[in-house]
């Protein structure tokens, strides 16, 4: 009887720490080497859009962004930069707008069909309505980005961070993070720098 009682309190204890651990990775995001959920949002011309949809690509530049936040707007045209440097080859920009529109009503989707516009935007520009998907990617700033390769059949984080090192002036940027990044996952090869910390504005969640 002791045994059973003993063999009981371990199979509890040990599913405890899976779930623990499950809830801390969940409230942490993704790490490098983790697979990336899909999502289903509305883009700014009203259709849903999903990486599935993407039948093509090799992988994905996933940037969680905005309209108002000063960061995310020094970035936009090196963000349209990007997506026309990469989308013919395989990994084209899927923005994201975390923001609740009640908190900074300058992220409405309103505003982000008019900032897609006035900026010439050349990819999805996805609102997270009930702001699901940037937690669980583990997003905190305006802009954060994640890059995705498709591994058998699966998305597999490979980097996380920031853009580049100098959000204030491109031609002052000696480190060029995404670019590098994918240009390494164009050749097969390795991603030498695998995370960087993400600079911008943080996520304006409703209380």
């Amino acid at each position: 009887m002791k045994k059973i009682k003993w063999l009981s309190f371990g199979l509890i204890l040990i599913l405890g720490l899976l779930s623990f651990s499950s809830i801390k990775n969940i409230n942490s995001g993704y790490q490098v080497g983790d697979e990336a959920t899909d999502f289903k949002l509305k883009n700014i011309d009203g259709k849903m859009v999903s990486l599935s949809d993407y039948k093509s690509a090799k992988g994905f530049i996933v940037i969680f962004t905005c309209n108002h936040c000063p960061y995310a707007k020094k970035y936009e045209d090196r963000i349209v930069a990007l997506d026309k440097m990469f989308k013919s080859k395989g990994y084209p920009v899927i923005a994201i707008n975390p923001n609740d529109a009640t908190v900074q009503p300058q992220d409405g989707f309103a505003e982000m069909q008019t900032r897609a516009k006035e900026k010439s935007f050349t990819f999805p520009y996805l609102v997270d309505e009930g702001q699901k998907i940037y937690p669980i990617y583990g997003a905190t700033k305006t802009p954060h980005v994640y890059i995705l390769k498709k591994e058998n059949g699966k998305n597999i984080v490979k980097y996380i961070g920031a853009i580049d090192n100098n959000y204030e002036n491109p031609k002052d940027v000696s480190e060029f993070y995404v670019q590098d990044a994918v240009n390494q996952l164009l050749k097969n090869e390795a991603v030498k720098t695998e995370k960087t910390v993400a600079i911008g504005c943080t996520i304006k969640v409703k209380k």
